[in-house]
């Protein structure tokens, strides 16, 4: 009986180390993103998401009605590297809540966007990722902004 104890206990801790370990490369992929993004960097942006990212954005419209936008990709590309360098800007990731089942992650990341050393936006980032070969691709990205009810920690 003390067999069948030990061995259970040496399975469910191999089980929680891989999911810890998957929960970290994960964040990696989308810690990169955000590194990538606020350095300006096209080439380390783009090791991290798959060639067919698909992106959107809900937030309120001109009449005050919550819409949801898609986004060109390249798009964000060309915002983060045409922002002349004396123009910063910096999305700062508040938190990471992180849920994966099999090849299948999904990342909650709630944010406060700074633009030239202001306060701009905040909202949350909703990552889907899925796992090629070792590394973790974000296939989605979908955010929300908003201006009110933010509680903005100085840059």
């Amino acid at each position: 009986m003390k067999y069948i104890c030990v061995l259970f206990t040496l399975f469910a801790y191999n089980m929680v180390n891989a999911q810890i370990e998957e929960e970290v490369k994960v964040k990696y992929a989308v810690e990169t993103f955000f590194y990538a993004f606020n350095g300006k960097n096209e080439s380390a942006i783009k090791r991290v998401v798959d060639t067919d990212i698909k992106m959107q954005t809900v937030n309120l419209n001109a009449e005050g009605n919550m819409v949801v936008q898609n986004t060109n990709f390249n798009d964000l590309i060309n915002f983060m590297i045409t922002t002349p360098d004396s123009i910063p800007f910096h999305e700062k990731i508040l938190d990471y809540k992180i849920q994966i089942d099999g090849g299948m992650a999904h990342v909650w990341a709630p944010y406060e966007f700074w633009y030239n050393g202001e306060f701009s936006h905040c909202g949350v980032n909703s990552f889907q990722l899925y796992k090629e070969k070792d590394a973790w691709k974000i296939i989605y990205l979908v955010d929300s902004r908003r201006k009110e009810d933010c509680n903005p920690v100085s840059e």
